[in-house]
């Protein structure tokens, strides 16, 4: 009796000919054994190949369609746009995981998963099938981040970076994915996690390359792609820790203007000229972590909270905020400067005063600065 759920399999491709026979032999002999029940298709994305691969595909009997976009990722939203089944499965052509495991992540699905993600760092990791960096600094990094940032109640996520993963279409349509390129799997991730999917993983094996392939993963490109995805989906992390980083300074940098002496902890002088270039160091680093999300904010259009209050601002309130910020920073300058006009414009007595109104100015300016660029991106 035919099963009431229906699986895709899609299958990225760019000159894979040496490993696809392998892999659509398994994908067959699952279908055929494992999954006889259940309506199922094999799409291969194909994505610019210029070897055998898509009459390969073709001799199998596979469905192929020519992905017009360059990109694993683009290869992956062009497969999934052209499956007719309610479920996707998908994992790389290379030969590296293993599809005789492709059940174990369905019949996960079939218990309510919106998302059910391959595990390798749960699974068999064989010998050289991962480089070290990226088993234990890469995707543990990855893996953590992802975690803090959008993990919800106990559930961890153990492998954001596995490529085998399986998930109902109509959830994954709400997601929004948008990538191109390896920067797909965290994007999808983080959005499937943002809209509070019900993830799960299952252990899966990763095997070695064939010795003839030539891996497309570049290790530092496509890793800073997978790091700059996780933040740009947190403008709330830049504003949090921004304010917390001014804030402190800022908090510092009036202690230090209220102590005339020195204070020694050990041989340490601190609240001195030096803690307080620090602290204004500081200051400013907190406004630019702070501009950060708000410019991320602008270019997702899901502002909240004061963001959404400076972006929306109306030009009359703008304009009078980016007068008053540019008198109030001229007003700062000009004390400074009259200060020491009034002492012959030699070496004063006000240091501290000074490098405090520096820091007023400077944040002030800073500060202009992010609405305004906030402001200007809005109408990009």
């Amino acid at each position: 009796m035919p099963h009431n759920l229906s699986v895709s399999f899609i299958l990225p491709c760019l000159n894979e000919e040496t490993t696809l026979p392998y892999v659509l032999a398994k994908i067959g002999k699952v279908c055929q054994e494992d999954l006889s029940d259940y309506p199922t298709e094999i799409i291969l994305s194909d994505n610019g190949s210029t070897d055998r691969s898509r009459e390969i595909a073709q001799s199998y009997g596979i469905r192929v369609e020519a992905c017009p976009i360059k990109g694993y990722g683009a290869a992956l939203k062009y497969g999934i746009s052209k499956a007719t089944h309610q479920i996707i499965l998908f994992a790389d052509a290379d030969d590296t995981y293993d599809f005789s495991e492709s059940p174990f992540l369905i019949h996960e699905i079939e218990k309510g998963y919106d998302l059910v993600i391959g595990s390798r760092m749960k699974g068999k990791i064989y010998p050289n099938a991962m480089p070290f960096l990226h088993r234990y600094l890469g995707t543990p990094v990855l893996n953590h981040i992802i975690n803090r940032l959008y993990s919800v109640g106990a559930y961890r996520i153990s492998d954001c970076n596995s490529g085998f993963r399986c998930f109902r279409k109509d959830a994954y349509e709400q997601w929004g994915v948008e990538s191109d390129g390896m920067e797909f799997a965290s994007e999808m991730l983080i959005k499937a996690m943002k809209h509070r999917a019900a993830i799960s993983e299952v252990p899966v094996s990763l095997y070695p390359d064939h010795p003839e392939r030539k891996p497309h993963l570049k290790t530092w490109r496509d890793g800073m792609r997978h790091f700059l995805q996780i933040f740009v989906e947190a403008p709330f992390f830049f504003k949090k820790w921004g304010v917390i980083l001014f804030s402190v300074n800022f908090i510092l940098l009036l202690i230090c203007l209220a102590t005339r002496e020195y204070i020694y902890i050990g041989s340490m002088a601190l609240f001195g000229i030096h803690t307080m270039l620090f602290a204004m160091l500081g200051t400013l680093l907190g406004q630019s972590l702070w501009g950060i999300g708000l410019f991320i904010s602008v270019k997702s259009r899901e502002a909240e909270g004061v963001y959404a209050k400076v972006i929306n601002l109306s030009e009359d309130i703008l304009f009078w905020s980016i007068v008053g910020l540019i008198t109030f920073s001229a007003i700062c300058f000009g004390w400074i400067i009259l200060t020491w006009a009034m002492n012959g414009f030699v070496n004063i007595s006000l240091q501290k005063e000074t490098l405090f109104f520096i820091a007023i100015a400077s944040n002030g300016i800073n500060f202009l600065t992010n609405i305004f660029t906030a402001h200007l991106l809005k109408r990009v």
